[in-house]
């Protein structure tokens, strides 16, 4: 069976609305991920995704390949999208599968970024149809405890965007485009307005972190934000695959007990 909706016809997909499937919409973004990692990380979204669609019988819709990430714009080779008009692509997106009364809706996160413009959304979603649209940050659903057994003592050292889990994600499903020759540890620690930098977000004045419009240039010289990629590895990759593909696997099956009536109707609804 079909898991990929634009591997589908239309008549293949009208038939399988009588079984009321789960729709999962992967997002992901185009962004520096450090020197040895490719900028795609939405590929990693969508295998994954696919994973999951095929093992439960969900549907996945084609992946949203680019974010809102404003703080690596200054990088080229990058795609980022404003927070309005990523706001405005998800909830057409939602639209279009609510407009025909599929309201089991699984929004499959794979940019941490994405996730306050995400709450805006299936907050006025639920508030406007009544349909409760879960999602779900990929990347920040694991727990200390795989951390641990992928990476042992070094599980904090490991950890941090161009470092981990991406890195080893790639090298366990995308390992040909992974650049072990190019992975190196954080180079942060820089300066905003003479203050050094904490974080993206944040900049520190007398040892109070003080939020500010930092940007991944300002804050670290070689794009990765905190983290040593040297750490990573195909075997974390897999352990970071397979508990996000089971986790998320049971949720899905989940959501296919539960029914969501649609409260209002939304434009070319069949209601």
């Amino acid at each position: 069976m079909k898991s990929q909706l634009e591997d589908l016809t239309y008549v293949e997909f009208r038939e399988r609305l009588k079984d009321d499937p789960v729709i999962i919409i992967p997002l992901g973004s185009q962004e520096e991920q450090g020197p040895s990692a490719p900028m795609g990380d939405f590929m990693l979204t969508k295998e994954l995704a696919r994973r999951v669609a095929e093992r439960t019988g969900a549907i996945a819709t084609p992946t949203v390949p680019f974010g809102y990430a404003d703080f690596f714009r200054p990088i080229p080779g990058g795609v980022q999208l404003s927070a309005g008009t990523f706001k405005r692509l998800l909830r057409d997106l939602l639209d279009n599968f609510l407009a025909h009364g599929l309201t089991k809706l699984l929004i499959f996160n794979g940019h941490t970024g994405n996730s306050p413009l995400i709450d805006q959304v299936v907050r006025t979603v639920k508030r406007e149809t009544g349909v409760v649209v879960l999602w779900i940050n990929i990347w920040r659903s694991l727990p200390d405890s795989v951390w641990r057994e992928a990476h042992g003592d070094h599980a904090s050292r490991a950890r941090g965007h161009g470092a981990d889990p991406v890195s080893s994600a790639y090298l366990h499903l995308f390992p040909e485009l992974y650049r072990r020759d190019l992975a190196q540890a954080a180079a942060a620690g820089g300066e905003l307005i003479g203050l050094k930098t904490a974080s993206l977000q944040a900049v520190v004045f007398e040892g109070l972190e003080v939020n500010a419009p930092v940007d991944v240039t300002d804050h670290t010289r070689n794009g990765i934000v905190s983290g040593d990629a040297t750490l990573a590895s195909a075997e974390a990759g897999r352990l970071f695959s397979e508990y996000i593909v089971e986790r998320t696997a049971k949720l899905v099956d989940y959501l296919k007990t539960i029914k969501q009536p649609l409260e209002s109707k939304v434009p070319g609804a069949p209601l």
